[in-house]
């Protein structure tokens, strides 16, 4: 029986704070486990947030987490997206690989159980990550638990949501083009896309030349700090290795910043128009900056969106018809247009008929 104090208590916690209960004492990571069902099931209806519900994973893994890690029994969410672990199921919310459940687990999922996070479930993406809203046609659309009829952005939309509504404190999340910032933006949550090489791919080596990488959204800054903690690191073979800090981040999150120089444009680069309401989000949070001693300039930057887009795309199209390639040799037999959405076979017609030389020249 969950109690209204420890739902009361869970709902308003960051990750750190349930891993500190645990730590002394106070609950246990099972009666964490048993809040999180409790919220997923009576929030999760509405929102479509979580997509697969793996409470026995969790209520067994809670009862062997080790009790002092850093994370010890916080329940946590994967997304339906690349990373995988054994036992979950692993579709890329694709109808192609609607059977597939992984029989192994990435590094960064021998990382996250090594931290002590416990998996309750697997949060909506759109199929294979490419759109920013979150409304498979394998799973359905996600709602912003904010506002009826908003997004919660995408491709990170299920994590996104399901913290903004505090299922869960903090969710695995990854970002090619915004998959983790569009979403936090959305809800009003923490979302950090890391440098590349920062988290390792292993056993891949690359997804989109170093553009996407693994990281969480969460409640607060330093949850995220310490979930980087937990997973940051570069493997022997991995393509890219990032600068390693003299502390930890969680340490450098708590530090006092200097003053800062900071760029800010409310002209999108692409000729788009601006929303009023996102143009005065923005000019409050230059305000707030300037409030906090922080220098900050007008800076609209000279780039050509559009073609950067173009390029960029035309990238990882070629990437997404590789990527199909193999997942073809693990199915065993080849992705028709009924597999999967429209989109995605168009992305990955483009893939297949691009050019050596152009793709070179593309990366270039």
């Amino acid at each position: 029986m969950v109690t209204d104090s420890l739902l009361k208590t869970y709902a308003e916690s960051d990750a750190l704070d349930l891993a500190g209960l645990v730590h002394s004492g106070q609950v246990s990571p099972g009666e964490l486990v048993e809040a999180a069902i409790t919220l997923v099931e009576r929030l999760n209806p509405a929102l479509n947030a979580v997509i697969h519900r793996l409470y026995d994973m969790a209520r067994a893994q809670a009862e062997t987490v080790d009790t002092s890690a850093p994370f010890a029994g916080v329940p946590f969410l994967l997304k339906e997206l690349a990373s995988s672990w054994t036992g979950a199921p692993n579709t890329n919310s694709s109808f192609y690989l609607r059977d597939v459940v992984a029989d192994f687990d990435t590094e960064v999922v021998r990382r996250m159980k090594a931290a002590g996070l416990v998996l309750v479930g697997k949060s909506n993406a759109p199929e294979n990550g490419w759109s920013i809203t979150t409304e498979p046609k394998l799973y359905g659309v996600t709602k912003n638990p904010w506002k009826e009829g908003i997004t919660p952005g995408g491709s990170s939309g299920g994590a996104a949501a399901a913290i903004a509504s505090r299922m869960v404190p903090i969710a695995e999340a990854s970002d090619g083009a915004g998959s983790i910032r569009i979403p936090a933006s959305c809800c009003g949550i923490v979302g950090l896309k890391p440098s590349r090489g920062r988290v390792s791919l292993a056993p891949f080596g690359d997804y989109w030349y170093g553009g996407a990488y693994f990281l969480c959204c969460s409640r607060t800054v330093r949850d995220t700090a310490a979930y980087l903690d937990a997973v940051a690191g570069a493997l022997p073979g991995d393509p890219y290795t990032p600068p390693v800090p003299d502390s930890s981040w969680l340490s450098l999150s708590a530090r006092a910043p200097k003053k800062l120089r900071i760029g800010f444009s409310v002209t999108p680069p692409n000729g788009t128009a601006i929303d009023a309401e996102v143009k005065a989000a923005v000019l409050a949070t230059v305000a707030a900056l300037e409030r906090l001693g922080h220098d900050v300039e007008e800076h609209d930057m000279p780039l050509d969106a559009n073609a950067v887009w173009k390029t960029y795309t035309n990238m990882t199209c070629v990437q997404t018809a590789a990527t199909f390639d193999y997942l073809e040799t693990v199915i065993g037999r080849p992705v028709t247009p009924g597999d999967v959405e429209a989109v995605t076979w168009a992305i990955i017609e483009r893939g297949r008929s691009t050019s050596g030389t152009r793709h070179i020249s593309d990366v270039e």
